[in-house]
């Protein structure tokens, strides 16, 4: 016979910064989609650190900090440049809100 357990699962809402409670979750969510896009296109190009810092106009520590996910000190157009200098193109589409609410989302679609 199984064991019963005393824990519940919760499902999660498909965004981890809603679920833990972070301000403006969408964005956030949108700005680690970008992060880990960099991440993804710097692992393709087998760089160092150094030579991926030199490639996007970062230092490597600078580069250190992003790829482990620290994208604190990095605007959205600040990402927007290095996925530039890596080749990608970027579309900025700016829509109305299909929602009643007075606040509109950030998607980022790869």
């Amino acid at each position: 016979m199984p064991r019963q357990s005393s824990e519940r699962i919760t499902p999660g809402s498909g965004n981890v910064f809603a679920d833990i409670g972070l301000e403006h979750p969408e964005e956030v969510l949108a700005k680690a989609h970008i992060v880990e896009t960099i991440a993804d296109l710097l692992a393709r190009r087998d760089l160092s650190q150094q030579k991926a810092g030199e490639l996007v106009g970062l230092t490597q520590p600078q580069v250190s900090r992003l790829l482990r996910g620290d994208s604190r000190e990095f605007s959205y157009e600040r990402l927007m440049r290095i996925l530039t200098s890596l080749g990608q193109d970027v579309e900025i589409t700016i829509r109305a809100s299909g929602a009643r609410s007075k606040r509109g989302h950030v998607l980022v679609n790869r």
